[in-house]
């Protein structure tokens, strides 16, 4: 049977894979275990602008409270500010429903712990058990006045607003900032936090109507960001997914700015402040060899992760590092927050900004990135994993290994969160490689489907 939980918690096709059952007994499994050292715990809700989101906001919340915890819900809200407000409120755990950057069907369920941090698989497979397999034996119901109760936090958007605000010290009055909010949880909180800091804003995609989130905008699609920075005349423009924990930017030439290029330039930023610890940064095997190469200019060493930011996480916090991320935008700033923060990311790009008076193409300008093709080859999600095992696809990859050996690299990887297998191939050919890429992918279809 497959694991419930994958790279970012439980996710599917509301109502369909991610039932209102299922987010029940996520609650009631969730409370359960994290919070199992209480008498009366406290959970933090909090959730994207997805139409199935209050759905599956309430039958998380009565399974919370049908085993005597309390649920504080804080309505639509980033993940980061999640993560942040389940410390600042001293809750025992926090939930996010969000699907992220997927598109409007799917929805999903992740949790943090007490001080804001993702779970450990150990945590997460303690709570799949319960799910699967019902309330430990013995466990007493509550009833009476000890079942649970939701609760409404008015003012969190306020203090997750003044938190951002407070990572950095510089005034950005004539800055003029561009924002794409992907009609989702950042739609109230961005255009709040750049005009509180003296930006100019321009903000669009920032009315949300439950079913147009991530559609044609935000971090996946941000194209349209790039066009509106250049016909404004913009200093720069931020595109954030669907929950907010992912950034990718644009230069005030209205080119795209991605992961490794914004952790790039915070490295030998946060270098030259003193302030990147071991003068290190932690990303994974799908960041671009140009990032590398970047970083070793700088005297900056990386250490290399599995895919997820999750697993980036982890080798920062086993090491004391304080900068690591993906490519795709998630960037976490462990002097800030527990995970990644599109928000505080924007707010430390534009920072960097001001402090070197330099615009951020030149910013930008300390990497050059190297040729890169990716595709997603869309399997069926019980199936994702067997490229691994299927000889056809092991023999095409092993052949276009010894293609590119030497002069490029090639990485196939199940996607964590989505029906995909992920093929990137970096090397010298940018024709040869979206070739090469394309095929292997529908390889990887005809054969898994």
């Amino acid at each position: 049977m497959a694991r419930l939980f994958g790279t970012d918690g439980v996710r599917g096709v509301a109502n369909t894979e991610l039932t209102c059952d299922l987010a029940f007994r996520l609650g009631q499994a969730s409370a359960a275990v994290l919070a199992s050292d209480v008498h009366r715990p406290t959970i933090l809700v909090g959730r994207d602008t997805r139409i199935s989101g209050e759905m599956l906001e309430s039958a998380l919340v009565a399974g919370i409270c049908s085993v005597g915890a309390r649920a504080v819900l804080v309505e639509v809200m980033p993940t980061p500010a999640i993560a942040y407000l389940t410390r600042y409120y001293e809750a025992d755990a926090g939930a996010v429903i969000s699907a992220s950057h997927n598109t409007v069907e799917y929805n999903g369920i992740k949790f943090f712990d007490k001080n804001g941090y993702k779970l450990p698989d150990a945590l997460e497979d303690k709570i799949e058990e319960i799910v699967r397999n019902g309330l430990p034996e013995g466990f007493e119901m509550p009833v009476g006045e000890r079942v649970g109760r939701p609760v409404r936090q008015r003012n969190a958007a306020r203090s997750y607003v003044d938190f951002v605000k407070n990572t950095t010290d510089v005034r950005l009055d004539g800055r003029h900032v561009v924002l794409d909010c992907a009609q989702g949880a950042s739609y109230e909180v961005a255009p709040m936090v750049f005009r509180e800091l003296g930006a100019q804003v321009s903000c669009y995609y920032h009315e949300p109507d439950g079913t147009n989130i991530n559609d044609n905008c935000g971090s996946t699609h941000p194209q349209r960001l790039c066009e509106l920075v250049r016909e404004l005349g913009a200093d720069v423009g931020f595109a954030f997914d669907g929950d907010a924990d992912r950034l990718i930017a644009s230069d005030e030439r209205g080119q795209i700015i991605n992961g490794d290029q914004v952790m790039a330039l915070l490295a030998v930023y946060m270098k030259g402040k003193g302030r990147l610890r071991e003068n290190t940064l932690v990303t994974t095997v799908m960041s671009n060899m140009g990032l590398e190469l970047a970083m070793k200019k700088h005297g900056i060493h990386m250490d290399i992760t599995r895919v997820g930011d999750r697993y980036v996480l982890e080798k920062m916090l086993a090491d004391g590092r304080v900068l690591g991320g993906e490519q795709s935008g998630h960037v976490i700033m462990l002097d800030y927050n527990t995970t990644g923060d599109g928000l505080v990311t924007a707010v430390q790009v534009i920072t960097a900004m001001v402090e070197s008076q330099s615009p951020l193409s030149k910013l930008a300008g300390v990497m050059q990135t190297m040729p890169q093709s990716q595709f997603a080859a869309h399997v069926s999600d019980s199936r994702k994993y067997d490229f691994e095992n299927n000889p056809k696809i092991t023999a095409k990859i092993q052949e276009l290994e010894a293609k590119y050996k030497g002069r490029g690299r090639l990485v196939i990887r199940a996607s964590g969160t989505e029906p995909l297998v992920r093929v990137m191939i970096e090397g010298p050919d940018q024709r040869e490689m979206d070739t090469d890429v394309f095929a292997l992918s529908k390889l990887i279809e005809q054969e898994l489907n």
